[in-house]
């Protein structure tokens, strides 16, 4: 029974935390429009159209990306049992082949890498937040230490 349960929580971490990136993407091209005629399967306009984009919508884009991994692997961790770790960097680590491969099919500043690894922490942060809510301890909270009377 926990096997199905945590599968679950994988695939629905995966599902809402796409939700959340394609959400943010939204925001961003509202925000900045693409070029009338560019669209995602336009390698040519999407070069140009990054171009010229603002700091500020790569930062989007990189939090949509970052924030995929962490509300995913937030979402699967409430929804582990026994798992809530594991579940939480399945969705980690597939949140970031996807976006290796986002980073491949795509012509983004090289400074967008640094997403890469961030999507690991970000998954182990989820993981470490809902053990800390299940254990009534925040994370980085230290078990020793006892305020005074």
């Amino acid at each position: 029974m926990h096997v199905i349960r945590n599968i679950s929580a994988v695939v629905v971490g995966l599902v809402i935390g796409m939700a959340f990136n394609m959400a943010m993407v939204v925001l961003n091209t509202a925000l900045h429009p693409m070029p009338e005629g560019v669209g995602f399967d336009d390698p040519e306009g999407m070069a140009a159209y990054i171009a010229t984009l603002p700091l500020m919508a790569l930062v989007l884009v990189l939090m949509a990306h970052v924030g995929q991994a962490f509300f995913g692997g937030l979402v699967a961790a409430v929804i582990s049992g026994n798992a809530s770790m594991v579940v939480a960097m399945i969705v980690g680590v597939l949140s970031m082949l996807a976006g290796i491969a986002n980073m491949l099919s795509m012509p983004l500043p090289a400074w967008m890498w640094i997403e890469i690894p961030l999507y690991l922490l970000a998954a182990w942060c989820a993981a470490r937040i809902v053990r800390g809510w299940r254990s009534g301890k925040h994370p980085g909270e230290d078990s020793n230490f006892r305020p005074a009377d």
